[in-house]
């Protein structure tokens, strides 16, 4: 018996010992010597085209960047024309040419993009301090990207060992054997195995007690121009009012100072045609007015609220860098502050056209020192053209996303009720904040109310509306003299009265309802609050306005005061 178990145990050591060697056998030929392969971090991309290599140069393919590298890359197809953004650089490159533009400046390429077998190919190398990557070449046919944003790790062989493929101790190895002393770029553990990166390339796994953990840094990108932060007010909350000017500016020397306030923002420039060009409004006069009392300006730019101009323009890249262009002449022109951008109507296909319009826009405005803000509308799902705005993308293209909290009953709306709810506006407001940060929300007020008319035709109640400014209200109610009650879900004052057969219904826009609606910026730590239109309020709305926003510092003030 004992015999017959010692043959046992030594066939065992036997098998244990072939097993080994045979799964100790280094058995994988990498990478094949007709292809170029892409390695980015950790991995090996195989799920895009190679790339090119030329005469030393890399080029990947716009799928590989978009999906691996930048998602926010552009490809306009029919310009053949490629765009890249980041908050400080605006990067554009047409095919087969051997100059970029940055920032609308020429600069020369050592290779240029182009187009094989219908994919684009871009130039990485020119890309890398833009998009914050380190890029290498390893013997003519590997391109290994590495993001400098991450924690290098790196380790030192203690003896000579090889890569296995998986963390097991069976598991064949994929190299030979590296020498004492190498380095290997190191990813993560795995139990008591590391996951690494030999200089050539190469992925395994080696047990840690063969490697030194003896460097951990962050590689830093190369340094960067001065950061520019947007305009913020000295005390308080940011304080805006939108000036209504359709061709005629108003006589500024018949404006008066109104309290607390930070920013005009004049609607002086529209989006003509598809081909785009800008109508200009600008006033110097009102420019030096504004300087002169303290208040910024931020020129407005509307699409003239036509969706198919809109649609033109946003889908050509040379027409959107057409209109930026003179966006920013005039900026100069006429020493704006910021510029803020009121497109509306726009279609819900054009939803990514508009963001890449934005952020097309945003580092050039960030190099002139130009504040960019966007009025975007609440989210509603009954409404149409509410849907054409990215808000979670949008906000990372512009300073301040203006939130224009009002008209819940529009001017054609088949029933009657209040501009803008109080208790409506709260309750959009949280969708808002659930995509776009607290610290960049200007919220929108109306100075307007609209007065209802509501008339029985055929058996059916008609109803029609006009917005009238908070004076033009109230002298219709010391005329009519209607009850004004409080009702405290729109947290207005409510009137209606009977005339002609017709019944009037009004929800008042007041200092009262400011005050409530102004209340919510610091209830929800906003960057501000902004009001349409200059000239439609009463007097005794601005020393409202700048109690909440202004004079109202601590949080039990807030409670306090609201």
């Amino acid at each position: 018996m004992r015999k017959f178990m010692a043959v046992l145990l030594c066939m065992a050591v036997l098998v244990a010992g072939t097993v080994f060697y045979i799964t100790s056998i280094w058995t994988q030929v990498p990478y094949a010597e007709d292809k170029n392969y892409l390695i980015i971090g950790s991995e090996i991309i195989t799920d895009v085209e190679e790339p090119l290599i030329e005469n030393g140069y890399i080029l990947l393919s716009f799928n590989a960047i978009k999906k691996h590298i930048d998602p926010n890359a552009y490809w306009d197809e029919k310009l053949e024309k490629v765009v890249f953004t980041t908050k400080d650089k605006l990067i554009t490159m047409k095919t087969d040419k051997l100059t970029a533009m940055v920032n609308q400046k020429p600069i020369d390429l050592n290779v240029p993009a182009r187009v094989v077998d219908g994919i684009p190919y871009i130039p990485i190398e020119f890309l890398k301090d833009i998009l914050n990557i380190h890029v290498e070449l390893v013997d003519d046919t590997i391109a290994i990207i590495d993001f400098t944003k991450d924690t290098v790790v790196t380790g030192g062989l203690l003896k000579e060992r090889g890569l296995k493929k998986d963390s097991t101790l069976f598991s064949p190895y994929v190299t030979k054997p590296l020498q004492e002393g190498d380095k290997v770029r190191v990813f993560q553990q795995v139990g008591d195995w590391y996951k690494v990166r030999t200089k050539n390339g190469i992925f395994g796994y080696i047990e840690k007690q063969y490697l030194s953990i003896n460097e951990e840094t962050v590689t830093e990108p190369l340094p960067q121009e001065a950061v520019i932060e947007p305009f913020k007010p000295e005390k308080g909350k940011i304080n805006m009012v939108w000036e209504h000017v359709i061709k005629k500016n108003p006589d500024v020397s018949k404006l008066k100072a109104m309290e607390g306030l930070d920013i005009v923002s004049p609607t002086w420039f529209a989006v003509i045609d598809g081909k785009g060009n800008v109508s200009n409004n600008a006033d110097m006069e009102y420019v030096k007015w504004a300087h002169k009392n303290g208040y910024k300006v931020w020129g407005l730019a509307t699409n003239d609220f036509n969706p198919d101009i809109t649609h033109e323009f946003l889908n050509n890249t040379d027409t959107r860098e057409k209109i930026i262009s003179q966006l920013l002449v005039y900026a100069k022109l006429y020493k704006l502050d910021g510029i803020n951008i009121d497109f509306e109507n726009i279609y819900e296909k054009d939803k990514n056209m508009l963001t890449q319009f934005m952020r097309e826009l945003y580092p050039l405005c960030r190099e002139q020192g130009l504040t960019l803000s966007m009025d975007v509308t609440f989210i509603s799902g009954s409404s149409t053209w509410s849907k054409c705005y990215d808000r979670k993308a949008l906000a990372e293209a512009v300073d301040y996303m203006a939130v224009m909290a009002y008209d819940q009953h529009w001017a054609s709306s088949p029933k009657a009720g209040s501009v803008a709810q109080y208790k409506w506006v709260e309750s959009n407001l949280k969708k808002i904040l659930e995509q776009v940060p607290a610290e960049k929300v200007i919220l929108g007020m109306p100075f307007y109310t609209r007065l209802w008319e509501e008339e029985k035709v055929d058996g059916k109640v008609k109803v029609t509306s006009k917005a009238l400014s908070m004076s033009a209200i109230q002298k219709i109610l010391d005329e009519k003299k209607p009850e004004i009650i409080w009702d405290e879900e729109s947290g207005q004052r409510y009137a209606q009265y009977t005339e002609g057969g017709k019944i009037y219904k009004v929800w008042i826009e007041d200092a009262e309802s400011i005050k409530l609606k102004s209340s919510l910026v610091n209830k929800y730590n906003l960057a501000g609050a902004a009001a349409w239109r200059r000239g439609f309020e009463t007097e005794d709305i601005w020393p409202v306005i700048a109690k909440n926003l202004k004079k109202t510092d601590s949080s039990s003030q807030r409670a306090q005061a609201n």
